[in-house]
C-alpha cells in the first residue's frame, strides 16, 4: 500500500477510520503506562485524530507523522490552531502549542526527525497496513525509539475474508510475532465491539474484537 492510496482516500473523504471522539482505550489505559507527566509522544500515521489534543492536554508534547497534507491541514483547522510550517527535504513540519506534525512518508523518517520520545501511541497505524508491510512498519518503529520506551497499541480482529481492509484484522498472535523481537508485550484488554460498530456488521463481519496492548522496548 503506497502513499497514493492514502492521498486518494483523503481527497475522496473516505475516512471511516477517523474517530471524532477521544479513544476510550487511550483514556482508560494511558495512565497505567506510568509515563509521568512530561516528555514527547510519537503518534505514527496519525491522520487528524483528536487523541493528539488529549495527549497534549495531559502535559505531553506530541509528534505525529502523517502522509496526507489534507489530514494535517484539517487537524489544525478543526482544532482552531495556526501552526508554523517549515518545509524540509523529506517532510514538512507543522508546529504549535506542544503539537508537531510531520507531513511525509513514515518510512523515510529517522530519529533525528522526530527527536527523543518517551512513548508511542498506535491506534490506527498497524491496522491500516496490509500484512506484507506490517513487519517493515514494526521494524522501522522500533528503530525510532530508545530503550525502555513505552507504547499503547490498539488493534481490531475479525475474520479477514468477511471484509477487505483497511482497517485490517490483526490478531493477538500476530502482535506477538511482529513485536516480540524488540518489545515486551502485555495485553490489557480484549473486548467484543461488533454491536457498537454497525459499519462492520453491514459489510458482513460476524465478530469484531478490539484489543489494547502495552509495549515496552527491550532492545
Amino acid at each position: 500500500m503506497n502513499p497514493d492510496f492514502w492521498h486518494e482516500r483523503w481527497q475522496a473523504n473516505q475516512i471511516g477510520f477517523h474517530q471524532d471522539e477521544i479513544n476510550p482505550y487511550l483514556v482508560r489505559y494511558w495512565p497505567e503506562l506510568e509515563i509521568g507527566m512530561a516528555g514527547r509522544v510519537l503518534v505514527p500515521l496519525c491522520g487528524k485524530t483528536r487523541d493528539m489534543i488529549w495527549l497534549r492536554d495531559q502535559g505531553f508534547s506530541v509528534v505525529g507523522i502523517e502522509v496526507s497534507p489534507i489530514a494535517v491541514e484539517a487537524f489544525f483547522a478543526e482544532n482552531n490552531l495556526t501552526p508554523a510550517v517549515t518545509r524540509r527535504a523529506r517532510h514538512s513540519r507543522w508546529e504549535v502549542d506542544g503539537l508537531e506534525l510531520l507531513c511525509g512518508d513514515f518510512f523515510v523518517l529517522d530519529r533525528g526527525d522526530i527527536g527523543e520520545v518517551v512513548a508511542v501511541y498506535d491506534r490506527a497505524a498497524l491496522i491500516a497496513l496490509p500484512p506484507d508491510i506490517r513487519p517493515r512498519y514494526t521494524e522501522h518503529l522500533a528503530g525510532l525509539l530508545g530503550d525502555a520506551t513505552t507504547g499503547l497499541l490498539i488493534t481490531l480482529e475479525y475474520t479477514q475474508n468477511e471484509m477487505s481492509g483497511p482497517p485490517f484484522s490483526v490478531s493477538g498472535a500476530e502482535v506477538q510475532q511482529l513485536f516480540a523481537d524488540s518489545f515486551a508485550i502485555e495485553r490489557l484488554c480484549s473486548t467484543d465491539v461488533l454491536e457498537a460498530n454497525p459499519r462492520f456488521r453491514e459489510q458482513g463481519v460476524s465478530r469484531l474484537t478490539e484489543q489494547a496492548f502495552r509495549l515496552t522496548v527491550h532492545k
